[in-house]
């Protein structure tokens, strides 16, 4: 039996995690330089992180408390938005923790120097051991140690900003707004990454007592408390201070101090600066080290991060790789860049969150009850979504491209290591399955319901016999009597260039005659107006297309023809056709059945296309025959994936006016799997998936299984005029 992280974080912790968490470099470090973007207006940069990013913290409350388990943002958004963007908030998070930890510790060492003559790094790297062996002695000690520093570091915070609000001078935020708006959301940007701890104690949920209570109470207390505590503080330091001393010092509240509280409040803010900086470091190895071992549970990362110490109860392998993680960091990397890198980066990560709650409210996920719900939903979530992008199009190129480059990783650690290690899918992916699924419900609703009649061309040639000239024919009379329309059969005779059109169109050849022998009484045959005639042109397909242009052609029926050797170079005149009519075209492999009782309809890797569902109700209902809707399904796929595609087949059948049995096959193979059901119907209809270049080089599934069923096959090419590709790669992503 796994062993369980033990759950003894109480409220105080919980808040003196998350403070400390926040209180870091984001107010030691940041003001100077985020004064240099903003000037006074910092101090609203300030106020404005903080309200943006209140709606992740709710949205974190009410995830932590209906999964309260160690991992915290990865947990929420792999279960969300699924396994790749799981990972990549995962990783992306951890890394970023490391850094912010790093620089916290990095950024410490210059409020000492001002007392001692110390070497930096080797400072650094002594505090991040001892940080490391705490965290690896539990929990429980870690908490004690936050409540202590938190305390102590309060207290000279608040002794700042009571000593220091009286000392300010009005004339100090003159020109308040004199870097305009762009100016402000800059400097909101940078100071975003002072904010990032606040959510972060939802990384150890499943070590809090009563998280029910504790994790809404300890992530928004936190959140105002350190939001007023910054404001604050900025308020003395811009007030106190002159600007050009404050945005060039590597100890801006040091300065700050010195001009209101002297001496002892030098000292104050120097132990607050350092506890600060240490607590930070502190609570990111808390949490930080929770990603790889909650991804390792998930199969998303080695099996090895799991380990939990018999006596310790802490995910020792997950603690001492982050540990080994931040020393390379504070020996060799530039901390302060890759820490501003790190921040565009945690304000996707707060986005993604954000679009969590929304998957998982909208996607009806088994299990999701939490006891907070946020409120405003969804409103709440699209402030935040869009606020925290709209923050990250004033940050800069270079963070976007460090943001980048972590996500790239991310998705290939995913793509070479854990995509064949797990077999889930996010709320997310069911909401959009679901919303395509409605799409297409209604566009073949709308399909249905058009009123003007359908026009149905059926193109043919001199080659083509009386047979199948009755069976095209046929099939489209059932198409158009069905919806009160009308059938034109139009013979395409080509002739060679030098031959004049005119001269050849007076002429009648022997084909044409025939043509009308036989075509006058197939139109007394079928109970719907049928037009015939005959078009000479020096080139076929190109007639073919303009025509149905030119009649406005509901659909196209063509015979469908064997590819020639040339096909994988030059393609063919169907071909060319298909992808530039106007209209939907399908092509009929005849194969003589005399009475239709069923008709088989298969999927093209997605959504049934509305056309499929309507060509086969409307054959269906003028021979009284049944159809059958085929759906191939991965042995691997979800409940909830099978659920939705059931409900998904309800609608349609619910549209059509005959009989319907729908089949949701499980199967790796679904090409066997169609060949072998649609042998004993009497027709199917099946779409013409593949690219041309891999179509013609290897072969369409769609043409192999035409190739290897017995019955009649209707290959429906709808006009994707009306379907863009990235459409289509999003239906046939999701379903």
């Amino acid at each position: 039996m796994p062993k369980e992280l033990e759950r003894d974080l109480g409220l105080f912790a919980v808040v003196a995690i998350s403070i400390g968490a926040m209180i870091g470099s984001g107010i030691f470090i940041l003001p100077g330089l985020a004064l240099k973007t903003a000037g006074p207006a910092v101090i609203l940069a300030y106020l404005l992180a903080g309200v943006l990013v209140l709606p992740a913290a709710l949205s974190k409350s009410e995830m932590a408390t209906a999964m309260p388990e160690a991992g915290g943002t990865y947990i929420y958004i792999e279960r969300g938005m699924g396994p790749l963007l799981g990972t990549i908030a995962g990783v992306g998070t951890w890394f970023s923790l490391s850094f912010k930890g790093a620089l916290a510790l990095v950024g410490g060492v210059p409020y000492l120097l001002y007392l001692f003559d110390l070497p930096v790094k080797p400072i650094a790297l002594a505090l991040a051991a001892v940080l490391v062996v705490v965290n690896l002695v539990g929990a429980k000690q870690t908490g004690r140690l936050q409540i202590a520093i938190v305390a102590v570091m309060l207290a000279a915070m608040v002794w700042f900003v009571v000593g220091g609000l009286s000392s300010t001078s009005g004339a100090s935020y003159d020109g308040f707004f004199e870097k305009g708006s762009g100016g402000l959301l800059a400097a909101t940007g940078l100071v975003f990454v002072s904010y990032a701890g606040v959510t972060k104690i939802a990384s150890v949920a499943e070590e809090i007592e009563n998280p029910d209570r504790n994790i809404p109470l300890g992530i928004l207390g936190s959140l105002a408390f350190t939001t007023l505590l910054y404001v604050l503080i900025v308020v003395v330091m811009v007030g106190v201070t002159p600007p050009d001393l404050l945005s060039d010092s590597a100890v801006p509240m040091i300065h700050a101090a010195e001009a209101t509280l002297a001496w002892p409040g030098v000292i104050a803010v120097i132990v607050a600066a350092v506890l600060a900086l240490v607590s930070t470091a502190n609570a990111g190895i808390l949490s930080s080290s929770r990603y790889p071992f909650a991804m390792a549970r998930d199969n998303l990362a080695p099996p090895s991060l799991t380990a939990i110490h018999e006596k310790w109860g802490t995910p020792v392998q997950a603690i001492t790789l982050t540990g080994a993680v931040m020393f390379l960091l504070i020996a060799f990397v530039p901390i302060l860049q890759i820490a501003k890198l790190a921040s565009a980066f945690q304000i996707i990560v707060f986005a993604l969150v954000n679009g969590a709650v929304i998957a998982f409210r909208e996607g009806n996920a088994d299990g999701y009850d939490p006891s907070f719900r946020s409120p405003l939903y969804p409103w709440t979530q699209i402030v935040g979504i869009f606020g925290g992008f709209l923050l990250i199009g004033y940050m800069g190129l270079i963070p976007l491209v460090g943001a980048a480059v972590i996500i790239a990783g991310s998705a290939l650690w995913y793509a070479y290591y854990a995509r064949s290690r797990v077999q889930r899918e996010g709320a997310a992916t069911d909401v959009f399955r679901r919303t395509v699924g409605r799409k297409a419900v209604e566009q073949t609703r709308s399909t249905f319901e058009m009123g003007d009649g359908y026009e149905v061309l059926v193109a043919i040639t001199e080659e083509t016999s009386e047979q199948r000239e009755r069976s095209l024919l046929r099939i489209a009379a059932d198409i158009a009597r069905d919806n009160d329309g009308c059938v034109s059969v139009i013979q395409f005779d080509e002739v060679p260039d030098q031959v004049s059109l005119q001269q050849a169109s007076e002429t009648q050849s022997p084909a044409d005659i025939e043509f009308e022998a036989r075509t006058e009484p197939l139109t007394e045959e079928f109970d719907v107006p049928v037009n015939y005639g005959e078009i000479v042109s020096h080139d076929t397909k190109r007639a073919i297309v303009n025509f149905a242009e030119h009649e406005d052609a509901d659909f196209l029926l063509l015979e469908r023809s064997g590819d020639p050797l040339y096909a994988p170079i030059f393609g063919t005149p169907i071909e060319w056709v298909t992808r530039n009519s106007p209209c939907d075209v399908l092509l009929i492999e005849d194969r003589h059945v005399d009475r239709i009782d069923s008709v088989t309809v298969v999927t093209d890797r997605g959504p049934f296309d509305p056309q499929k569902i309507t060509v086969a109700n409307a054959l269906a209902s003028e021979a009284g025959a049944t159809i059958e809707l085929l759906y191939p399904l991965a042995t691997s796929a979800t409940g909830t994936q099978r659920n939705t595609l059931d409900e998904y087949l309800a609608e349609l059948e619910s549209l059509c006016s005959v009989p319907v049995d729908r089949s949701i096959i499980e199967t790796d193979d679904p090409d066997r799997e169609f060949v072998s059901k649609a042998d004993s119907d009497d027709v199917l209809i099946i779409g013409t998936d593949g690219g041309r270049v891999w179509g013609n080089l290897f072969g369409r599934p769609a043409d192999k299984i035409v190739d290897s069923v017995d019955c009649t096959a209707i290959q429906v090419n709808p006009n994707r005029r009306t379907s863009g590709p990235l459409r289509r790669f999003v239906e046939r992503l999701v379903f």
